[in-house]
């Protein structure tokens, strides 16, 4: 066998075992979309069916009209943007600060900002609730963010691009034409951050989106709920409604998917520009 047919065959054998993890992984997927569609009597039934019999969209209409859905998905939507553009702001202001700012103390203060990333939210997160308890801001989008304003991660990823991406020369030759330090960081370092802030964007957006454990203690309120919290509504402390919760958690990821596909470039990009760099 000549080593042109070998390439071939070796590289059709790759893309099989490829297809072949991809259709185990996109299983629960397109078990979950499928359950959306299914009575609650064929839902019981086993062995389970990959696709419905008697499809039927009765659990998409109960879910959006007995249940606040879209508001959900709404106050999620909004927790997750705002919380998006407070962490890319100060990510990019702390990272080009830490980076190009050598004062004596800096190293102690990055080194902190580290140090966060490996305690637990779980650990702060009560104290971080009767602060927020104590401001009156409890069932609404205010006190969501009080505890997703800031990620030391990207903190470190802007750090880490800014040290690779901005030269010093650019910089002084700003300083040197008059240019004040606002001016040089939004006309000369955010444009060259595109990628990585982009990737940060991402990140930040559904880290916020899929966040539970802090909008389920701050958030009492049914109409204030996420759609995390919401969707957890759908158990009660005997039953689990299978059927409607498959029908929710279908129509909600559609925006999450919309928004990966719309941004997956930026992510790739950001990611790939923020590895290491002679």
């Amino acid at each position: 066998m000549s080593a042109k047919a070998r390439t071939r065959r070796s590289n059709f054998l790759i893309d099989v075992a490829l297809f072949l993890v991809c259709l185990v992984l996109l299983l629960p997927l397109i078990m979950l979309i499928s359950n959306g569609f299914k009575t609650p009597a064929e839902m019981l039934q086993w062995p389970p069916t990959l696709l419905p019999r008697n499809p039927t969209l009765e659990n998409f209409v109960t879910v959006f009209t007995e249940t606040p859905l879209l508001r959900w998905m709404f106050n999620s939507f909004a927790f997750a943007f705002l919380s998006m553009i407070a962490i890319v702001a100060t990510s990019a202001l702390a990272g080009y600060v830490v980076a190009k700012f050598p004062f004596r103390t800096i190293n102690v203060i990055f080194i902190l900002f580290l140090t966060t990333a490996i305690i637990p939210f779980e650990v702060y997160m009560i104290p971080l609730y009767f602060q927020v308890k104590a401001l009156g801001v409890l069932n609404s989008i205010t006190g969501l963010l009080i505890g997703y304003l800031v990620m030391s991660f990207g903190i470190f990823l802007i750090r880490q691009n800014v040290l690779t991406s901005v030269p010093d020369e650019l910089l002084e030759a700003a300083r040197i034409d008059g240019a004040g330090e606002f001016w040089i960081f939004t006309h000369i370092v955010l444009p060259l951050l595109r990628g990585p802030l982009a990737a940060l964007a991402v990140l930040a957006f559904f880290q916020a989106w899929t966040a539970f454990a802090w909008p389920i203690i701050t958030l009492t309120r049914k109409t204030a709920f996420t759609i995390e919290v919401g969707l957890a509504n759908f158990q009660s402390a005997y039953t689990v409604e299978l059927s409607l919760l498959s029908a929710a958690s279908a129509a909600v990821m559609v925006p999450s998917v919309l928004a990966f596909v719309l941004l997956r470039r930026n992510f790739v990009e950001g990611i790939a520009a923020s590895g290491m760099k002679e």
